[in-house]
């Protein structure tokens, strides 16, 4: 089964749904089913339908494992994300690639010891792939603009970064976000198939002018449709687990 998991600005699809909620030992998670042409598709709201949960208090661990539990084994996210590279416009679409985690006080690992036990997960390919070069494929057959992959800059939020953390990101990586970590750890610690998409949405502190909600709304809006519709072609196309290592990342000692 496949999934999609909206970010900021991308709350749900234009198909019709049925609402499925899923019991995990890290709690409750509400998700839609939707279907087309009789396959069912997995819709998480990474915030709530409403955007109720900030970036820092979004229960990661009980998103995903909802999802394994569910019969998920592909999952394409959006992330809205603003720009410290002046190649990537407000308004562009990149493929995240790799990540630099700069959070703080997240739980980012199912692994704690325990009945869990102590595990280590390979992060030589965190975002699938096979999934990307896939998102790749099929946008350009469906004429959807790539600008580029890009190195995604993790912050805990929700404050936006100061011009001087920029001036620093801007040395590791492209993007700024919120929320890729801890999830795209934990999908790697599943053996899911995870690929981010982020959307731009405004320019870092100190690279453009004033960050507005209304631009990161808009620039949501003007390409959330066609990313959904690049996703459900590959998944109508077919996936499988043999051209990438995401369900063979655990390392015991």
């Amino acid at each position: 089964m496949k999934a999609i998991i909206g970010g900021t600005g991308v709350y749900g699809t234009s198909h019709n749904s049925r609402v499925e909620k899923i019991k995990t030992k890290y709690g409750e998670v509400e998700v839609d089913v939707i279907n087309i042409d009789g396959e069912e598709i997995v819709f998480l709201a990474r915030h709530g339908k409403k955007h109720s949960v900030p970036p820092h208090l979004i229960n990661y661990r009980a998103n995903m494992m909802a999802l394994k539990e569910f019969g998920v084994n592909y999952i394409y996210a959006t992330a809205a994300v603003g720009s410290c590279n002046e190649s990537y416009a407000p308004g562009d679409i990149v493929v995240i690639k790799d990540f630099i985690d700069f959070t703080k006080s997240r739980p980012v690992t199912f692994y704690d010891g325990g009945e869990n036990g102590v595990k280590h997960v390979d992060m030589g390919d965190p975002y699938c792939k096979n999934m990307r070069e896939k998102f790749y494929l099929y946008s350009k057959e469906l004429g959807l603009d790539i600008k580029g992959d890009a190195v995604y800059i993790c912050t805990e939020g929700p404050r936006f970064e100061t011009a001087s953390e920029i001036k620093m990101y801007k040395n590791f990586g492209d993007v700024v976000g919120m929320t890729s970590v801890p999830e795209v750890v934990l999908a790697k610690e599943l053996g899911l198939c995870y690929s981010s998409i982020g959307i731009i949405t405004n320019w870092c502190t100190g690279i453009g002018g004033e960050i507005a909600l209304h631009d990161i709304q808009g620039s949501v809006d003007k390409n959330r449709e066609r990313i959904t519709e690049v996703f459900i072609k590959v998944f109508k196309e077919g996936l499988d687990q043999e051209n990438c290592y995401c369900n063979n990342s655990i390392i015991e000692l």
